[in-house]
């Protein structure tokens, strides 16, 4: 039994529904990026995390069904269109796709991967006084968050290096193996 009650339901309801639209947002991107990316060496890692982050949509959406939180539609909605819309921004080319729209998405998704695995870490400090929620779970879903972060940001780095040139490893702390 938990030692303390859990605090402010209604407003994890609406953290949970921010973190769902993100993840609808995440997706539609990914598999965009996906077809991009289409014979490229980014083809199979971006279908994997594009897997990946439908299971974990998922596993929020029964997380939401475990604490009662009514899925809010438009949130979704607005987000996925959002993500529509952001195709539509120039990044130095008017006609064709811009060597930058990759590293700019990159980026994006490296920083959405890390907010994602903010939000798992969240939902397992609730858990502590929570049982409703799986705590395994939520622990496997940080681990696989942080991995995601890792080939992210070293596919991010190699993405630099080939728009501007330098290398990769020039990004990596020096305390860092």
């Amino acid at each position: 039994m938990p030692e303390q009650p859990q605090r402010n339901a209604e407003l994890l309801g609406v953290y949970l529904n921010d973190h769902l639209a993100a993840a609808t947002g995440g997706i539609e991107l990914v598999g965009r990026m996906t077809r991009v990316h289409r014979g490229s060496r980014w083809q199979q890692p971006l279908e994997e995390l594009r897997g990946q982050l439908l299971e974990e949509r998922a596993a929020l959406l029964r997380v939401a069904a475990a604490l009662g939180v009514p899925v809010r539609q438009y949130k979704q909605i607005g987000v996925w269109v959002a993500e529509k819309v952001t195709r539509a921004k120039l990044n130095g080319r008017l006609l064709s796709r811009s060597p930058l729209s990759d590293l700019v998405e990159f980026e994006f998704l490296a920083s959405a991967v890390r907010g994602k695995r903010s939000g798992f870490e969240t939902l397992r400090i609730v858990s502590e006084v929570d049982d409703r929620l799986d705590r395994g779970e939520l622990d496997r879903l940080i681990d696989q968050a942080h991995r995601q972060y890792e080939w992210l940001t070293d596919a991010r780095r190699e993405v630099a290096a080939e728009v501007f040139g330098g290398r990769p490893e020039a990004a990596v702390p020096s305390d860092v193996d």
